[in-house]
């Protein structure tokens, strides 16, 4: 699906990634995690081809990712950023479809009035429909905006990938589970997804794959069950945690303090 060799990224001086390498195949839910300025966002947009600086090495189904078209390239992949404008004078249904703006020309087809209407029930929007964006809380705004990413990917095409940076924001619990459940029903069709989380929990338990970053570098990669461990953690976070079984599922269940 994407691999990408030895990815360096700086800013005038300052090192934020340094020689980070990152493969995800077909149908993986792979979650990046790690404390403030360890370089998972900037990862993310330098993966989604949003930042280039250098030689950087990034195939995606098998092709350097700079050479691909833009427009057919938004059919295979789209990006939910952390940082979406507050003032947008739109309403939600114009916004989220924003995301089938690559399948139109001039006016929507049927098809995409589908897509739109498909993914604002999914992610409890469609009541908000009509609602002037800026009239909604910062939770119905990630949710408007989570809906018109993946409308976005609803087409035909095998193997798509999606990158959700910080996607949890602002969201109650019952909302991040169905976000996250969308995101995992989406890489069971084969389909792969790259997610910046900070709720290490909620990345154990959803996650195929877990980056652990710390300082720009790989601190650890691996399954949920390899890379969390008590010593990776503490070590990352430079903040002491205690491993323990999930009760429900069996997943690693981390405990600070």
């Amino acid at each position: 699906m994407i691999k990408a060799h030895q990815i360096n990224y700086k800013h005038r001086e300052f090192s934020i990634l340094d020689e980070v390498d990152v493969s995800l195949e077909n149908g993986e839910f792979l979650a990046i995690v790690g404390p403030n300025g360890a370089g998972k966002s900037s990862l993310l947009s330098v993966l989604a081809n949003e930042v280039k600086q250098g030689k950087q090495k990034i195939l995606f189904k098998h092709k350097q990712i700079s050479e691909w078209n833009v427009r057919e390239l938004s059919m295979h992949k789209s990006k939910f950023s952390q940082h979406n404008s507050n003032e947008i004078p739109l309403q939600v249904k114009d916004v989220v479809m924003m995301g089938r703006y690559p399948y139109f020309e001039s006016q929507p087809k049927q098809e995409d009035h589908v897509a739109m209407n498909t993914m604002m029930y999914e992610t409890d929007i469609y009541h908000l429909k009509d609602r002037d964006y800026n009239t909604l809380s910062g939770g119905e705004k990630q949710r408007v905006h989570l809906s018109r990413v993946m409308a976005q990917l609803d087409n035909a095409i095998d193997h798509k990938l999606v990158f959700l940076d910080e996607p949890l924001n602002n969201l109650d619990v019952k909302h991040q589970y169905k976000a996250l459940e969308i995101i995992r029903k989406f890489t069971h069709k084969e389909n792969s997804a790259i997610v910046v989380l900070h709720d290490l929990n909620l990345a154990a338990q959803f996650a195929d794959k877990i980056l652990l970053m710390k300082a720009g570098r790989v601190a650890a990669y691996g399954t949920p069950e390899e890379v969390f461990t008590a010593e990776n953690i503490s070590s990352a976070y430079n903040f002491p945690c205690t491993i323990c079984e999930h009760p429900v599922n069996a997943n690693p269940m981390i405990i600070f303090g």
